[in-house]
C-alpha cells in the first residue's frame, strides 16, 4: 500500500493526499491511521478557525502544543501517533507551514488531505514547500476494489495473479469465471467507485438505492460550483458538466454545452472542472514515442467524468432499463466503456504521480483515425483500443501500428483474453505487424504489469 511505503520512509516529508470530493480521503486516512498507528489526532481546519491560527509562527513545537489544546490529546513526536489535518484547502497558508515540521520534527507523521486542494496550489500568491512535503492522488475505487467490497476477494485475487504465460495457454483459470466476471463489471458501471455509492450497494444491492446517492454526490459536487465561481460561472460550470457527459468518447465540442457562449468564456469552466477533479481531459497525442505530453495539441481533447456511475446518473440513464439490456457497455454509443476504461487506466499511476490520459487522432482527409486510449509502460508507448462487445473491427489501430510501428498494442473487450500476431493491410496500402493483447474488460487495471511481463519474457 502506498500509505505503508511512505511511513517507512527514512526521508520522511509532510503528505498531501489530493483527490476529488467524496472520494473517500478522510475515511482512507482515519482507517488506515488506526491500523498502522492505533491513534490518529484529526483536526478539521474547516470546523475550527483555531486550527489554522495555531500556525502562526514557524516554530512546529509551538504549534504542536497549541494543537493539543484544541484537540484536547496529547500529539507524541515518536512516530506512534498520525496527526490529520483534514480540510486543508481552507488554510492553504498551512502547507507552507509544513516545511518546518519536516525539517524539524520529521518523525512525526503527519497527513494533509482537502478537496478543491488544486484551486489552493495554482494561486501565484501560494508558495508549495518545494522537497519539504509529499503528494499522493485518490481517485474512486477501482473494479478489483468492488469485488472486494462485494465479498469477492477470491476473485479480486484471481485477477491480479494472471499472467502473460496463463494468457498465452488459454486462460484456463478465467474462463470458467468468465460470465461471472462480466456481470459484476457490469453491477460496478452502475454503481461506480464512488465509495458511499458501493457502499449503499454492499449493503442494499439495490441499483435504485444506489441511483438516489449518485443524485445527492452530483448535487452536492454541483453546490461546491459556489465556492469556486461567480454566479455567470456557476451557470457555465453546470453547461459544460452537462455537455462533458453527453459527449464522452467524442473531442469535447463548447458550443455542445452552450451555444450562445464563445468557447473562450467556457474554457474556465473547464479547467475549473478539471482543478475540481470533477472531469478530466483525455489530450490527444502524436505518440511518436515517450513522453505522450510531448507534442500534445492542446485544442483537440475528450472528457471523462470522475465516475462511471455518475456518468450513469447524469445522463438520466434509466438504470431498470439498463439491466434488461442485453449488453451494458453498448448504451450511449459505448460511452460507458470508455469512460469507465478511462477512470481505470487512471488507477494504474503510481500515487505519487499525476495521472494524465492520452489518445491518437489522424486528421488526414479520407484517411481519418482514432485510437481510444495511448499508455506509456515503462519507456514503451502502448495503444489501446476499447470495445463495447466481444467484437469489433481495428481499422484505426491497424493504421496507427503501421505508422508508427511499436511491438504491443492492447484491446479490452468482453471477450476471454488472447495474445494474437497480427499481420494487416490497412486502407493506406500499408501494413501492420505487431502483438495484440486483448484483455477482458475487467482487467484493465492489470495492463500495466501485463505488458511489462511481455516486454521481459521478449514476447514483444
Amino acid at each position: 500500500m502506498a500509505l505503508d511505503d511512505w511511513v517507512r520512509r527514512s526521508d520522511r516529508h509532510p503528505l498531501v493526499l489530493r483527490g476529488a470530493r467524496q472520494v473517500g480521503k478522510s475515511y482512507l486516512i482515519r482507517a488506515w491511521g488506526r491500523m498502522r498507528f492505533g491513534g490518529v489526532v484529526e483536526l478539521n481546519l474547516e470546523r475550527d478557525p483555531a486550527i489554522a491560527r495555531s500556525f502562526s509562527d514557524n516554530d512546529p513545537r509551538a504549534t504542536l502544543r497549541r494543537l493539543e489544546v484544541i484537540a484536547r490529546a496529547q500529539i507524541p513526536t515518536d512516530g506512534s501517533v498520525l496527526l490529520f489535518l483534514d480540510e486543508i484547502q481552507v488554510e492553504p497558508a498551512v502547507l507552507a507551514k509544513l516545511r518546518w515540521f519536516a525539517e524539524e520534527i520529521p518523525s512525526l507523521p503527519l497527513v494533509c488531505a482537502g478537496s478543491l486542494l488544486d484551486f489552493a496550489l495554482r494561486e501565484p500568491s501560494f508558495s508549495v514547500p518545494v522537497g519539504r512535503v509529499s503528494f499522493m492522488h485518490l481517485e474512486p475505487m477501482g473494479f478489483r476494489e468492488f469485488l472486494m467490497a462485494m465479498g469477492e476477494e477470491r476473485l479480486a485475487a484471481l485477477a491480479g495473479e494472471m499472467t502473460a504465460a496463463d494468457i498465452r495457454a488459454g486462460a484456463q483459470a478465467i474462463a470458467p469465471l468468465h460470465e461471472r466476471m462480466m456481470d459484476l463489471f457490469r453491477q460496478y458501471v452502475l454503481v461506480g467507485g464512488m465509495p458511499a455509492a458501493v457502499e449503499r450497494y454492499r449493503e442494499d444491492r439495490s441499483l435504485l438505492a444506489v441511483s438516489e446517492v449518485h443524485g445527492d454526490l452530483l448535487a452536492a459536487l454541483r453546490s461546491d460550483f459556489a465556492k469556486y465561481a461567480s454566479r455567470a460561472q456557476h451557470d457555465r460550470l453546470d453547461a459544460v458538466l452537462s455537455a462533458v457527459a453527453q459527449q464522452i468518447g467524442s473531442k469535447f465540442h463548447y458550443v455542445m454545452a452552450d451555444r450562445s457562449e464563445r468557447a473562450s468564456a467556457l474554457a474556465p469552466a473547464v479547467e475549473l472542472l478539471c482543478l475540481a477533479r470533477v472531469c478530466h481531459r483525455v489530450r490527444a497525442t502524436p505518440a511518436t514515442a515517450p513522453p505522450l505530453a510531448a507534442g500534445v495539441n492542446n485544442k483537440r481533447f475528450k472528457m471523462i467524468l470522475l465516475d462511471v456511475g455518475l456518468l450513469s446518473a447524469a445522463l438520466g440513464l434509466s438504470v431498470m432499463g439498463l439491466v434488461a439490456t442485453a449488453d451494458l457497455m453498448l448504451a450511449n454509443r459505448g460511452a460507458l466503456a470508455e469512460q469507465v476504461i478511462g477512470q481505470l487506466l487512471r488507477l494504474t499511476f503510481r500515487a505519487h504521480e499525476e495521472p494524465a490520459l492520452y489518445y491518437w487522432h489522424r486528421e488526414a482527409r479520407g484517411s481519418e483515425a482514432e485510437v481510444d486510449y495511448v499508455t506509456q509502460q515503462g519507456a514503451r508507448v502502448v495503444p489501446v483500443e476499447v470495445k463495447a462487445g466481444a467484437t469489433g473491427v481495428l481499422k484505426s489501430l491497424h493504421l496507427f501500428m503501421a505508422e508508427r510501428r511499436f511491438p504491443l498494442a492492447a484491446r479490452l473487450n468482453a471477450d476471454l483474453p488472447s495474445l494474437t500476431e497480427v499481420v494487416a493491410s490497412t486502407r493506406l496500402g500499408t501494413t501492420a505487424r505487431y502483438t495484440l493483447l486483448s484483455l477482458p474488460l475487467y482487467l484493465a487495471e492489470e495492463l500495466p504489469r501485463l505488458a511489462a511481463e511481455l516486454e521481459h519474457t521478449a514476447q514483444v
